[in-house]
């Protein structure tokens, strides 16, 4: 028999580095955890979000740590945003695909095979920020796209939900509040914008 989604609690991994624990932000302030908040507003029981991540992790990285993470069996729902940081050392591309795409093989394991409670978020545009002061910005921009191109169309081979945050990062630009107080980082108003289009989708999963 189905569990009302009122009377179920879901769990909630998210893998990633930087931008999936929120540097420079509160814990209650990064997507996760918004995402978990904005489910709980919206009437559905979720437990705190499992997260893996760390700050300068790439994706060779964030599978170290998974092989090592004791894990639950099986997850509700499981995110998955990762690849700035082999952008940032100058990785290439095409070492990028065959990890990023074990990643999702195992983030889809985890969330018990059910491609439709995957969702990988876009890598943000970190060139737009003051960081990025005296570095090549449109190089950085095209990388990212490069990137990102690489893990939506493995988003669409595996049919899992994906989010292109990217256009909205951008948006820091012309708009400092979207940045912590390092001038790298999302703020916790931009990570209230990851979590509603998160929210919107997991919700809507929940209602089936």
């Amino acid at each position: 028999m189905r569990v009302p989604p009122s009377k179920k609690t879901y769990t909630y991994l998210a893998l990633g580095d930087s931008y999936t624990i929120g540097e420079k932000v509160a814990a209650e302030e990064n997507f996760p955890s918004q995402t978990a908040s904005l489910l709980h507003k919206k009437g559905r029981k979720i437990a705190k979000p499992r997260i893996i991540a760390k700050t300068g992790w790439t994706t060779g990285e964030l599978q170290a740590a998974l092989n090592k993470a004791r894990l639950k069996k099986q997850y509700d729902f499981v995110t998955l945003l990762i690849g700035v940081n082999n952008q940032y050392r100058g990785l290439k591309v095409v070492d990028y695909i065959p990890e990023f795409e074990h990643l999702l093989r195992q983030a889809i394991k985890l969330a018990g095979n059910n491609t439709t409670h995957v969702v990988v978020l876009s890598i943000p545009d970190w060139g737009v920020t003051p960081f990025a002061e005296g570095r090549d910005r449109q190089q950085i921009a095209t990388d990212i796209d490069a990137y990102n191109a690489a893990n939506q169309l493995l988003a669409e081979k595996y049919k899992v939900h994906y989010i292109n945050i990217t256009p909205a990062t951008r948006k820091a630009s012309a708009d400092a509040s979207l940045l912590a107080e390092d001038g790298l980082h999302p703020s916790g108003k931009a990570y209230a914008e990851w979590a509603a289009g998160v929210c919107q989708y997991l919700l809507s999963e929940t209602e089936k």
